[in-house]
């Protein structure tokens, strides 16, 4: 699936088109299925740039570097689809990082934690001892906002 941001794109939109495309997908091998299907995308926002899931251990190091001591948002759209019909909603949290010293850094690099992981890091795991503070959904910042998951799988009888 391609993952390129559209020009003008902003981040909500980004999200949420690539939580869609990934259960069209799923929806796609197989469209008898009366389950519902979730899919999710994750992101990390400071500045306005997004942040992905880097693409070396250089490009992970820039990112720990960049959200050193900062304020971001984490950003995690979900789609859930039940045979033609889909809901997409985005959920943000605010996420405070600590300063990071060099060794802090190194460290991280060395766990290599940060692979495949938007933004670099995972709450998760050893990331959370760079975590003072967070602002709205903690499973969000991991990556499936569970709240508004089990909310939407429970209105999905709703679909018509």
């Amino acid at each position: 699936m391609d993952e390129t941001r559209l020009p003008d794109e902003g981040a909500i939109a980004y999200s949420e088109r690539l939580a869609h495309a990934k259960a069209e997908a799923v929806y796609a091998r197989n469209p008898s299925e009366t389950r519902p299907i979730v899919a999710a995308d994750t992101i990390v926002v400071i500045d306005g740039n997004i942040l992905g899931k880097p693409t070396s251990e250089t490009n992970a190091r820039e990112m720990l570097e960049m959200l050193s001591g900062r304020v971001h948002q984490v950003v995690t759209a979900f789609c859930v689809r039940r045979g033609t019909e889909s809901r997409t909603q985005a959920v943000s949290t605010e996420v405070t990082f600590r300063p990071l010293s060099p060794a802090d850094v190194a460290r991280y690099m060395a766990s290599n934690e940060w692979t495949d992981k938007a933004g670099g890091y995972a709450i998760q795991g050893l990331a959370a001892g760079f975590v003072p503070r967070i602002s709205g959904s903690y499973t969000n910042i991991v990556g499936l906002p569970m709240c508004e998951v089990l909310d939407a799988l429970a209105s999905y009888l709703n679909f018509h």
